[in-house]
């Protein structure tokens, strides 16, 4: 029986990597879809005070509207962040149970 606690905990860190890595991606494209959502708004907005037809407190007042709108959009992350975690942690365990199953032979 051969079980190194420390080689096994390298590779349920990798594991989790792995894991984390691949969910990463499917984060940073939602981010991006939700800001590509709000592209023309935040143009329109940057024109209009460029071109001097609001003032900077209705630039704020407007983007404050516009913070609100992307971070509701943005609360999918947490859901899609716990699945993430979920998703590592099950990889961590898988690697435990298959060394003690290695290990017992």
């Amino acid at each position: 029986m051969s079980f190194n606690i420390n080689n096994v905990i390298n590779d349920m860190v990798s594991a989790m990597k792995n894991s984390v890595e691949s969910d990463a991606e499917d984060i940073s494209g939602y981010a991006q879809q939700v800001l590509q959502g709000e592209k023309e708004t935040l143009q329109e907005l940057a024109e209009l005070r460029l071109n001097g037809q609001i003032t900077d407190e209705e630039l704020k007042s407007e983007l404050q509207d516009e913070k609100d709108t992307v971070e509701a959009q943005m609360l999918a992350l947490v859901v899609m962040n716990k699945a993430m975690i979920q998703k590592a942690a099950n990889a961590a365990m898988d690697v435990l149970f298959k060394a003690v199953k290695t290990a017992l032979g």
